[in-house]
């Protein structure tokens, strides 16, 4: 089913900045906790994301991403999702985020 452009245009995509990274063991599948920066109108939110298999912690660091801000958190085990970190899904579900090439200031909307 296609999206209408209303449709579409409530989903408010920013850029942050990972701050945080920390191991998330709890986790069904291999994941990260991810706390990240989206400047002064958002603040600061938490993520879990599957991104073991490409990604370092101390390489997401200071590392711009794109996540989806207006989806509802949710719990997973003891761990509040506020946002979804966007990626790409390789073949074998290694995932590759989704970042601008160039560092802009955060809560910047995309669009």
């Amino acid at each position: 089913m296609d999206l209408t452009w209303n449709e579409f245009e409530r989903t408010d995509m920013r850029v942050g900045t990972i701050i945080e990274v920390n191991d998330f063991p709890e986790a069904r599948k291999p994941a990260f906790q991810l706390t990240i920066d989206f400047g002064p109108e958002i603040g600061i939110r938490k993520s879990s994301a599957q991104i073991t298999k490409r990604y370092q912690k101390e390489d997401l660091i200071n590392r711009q991403i794109v996540a989806v801000v207006n989806f509802p958190k949710k719990q997973i085990g003891k761990f509040m999702s506020e946002c979804l970190v966007l990626g790409a899904v390789g073949e074998e579900g290694d995932v590759i985020l989704l970042a601008p090439d160039f560092k802009i200031p955060n809560g910047l909307r995309i669009g």
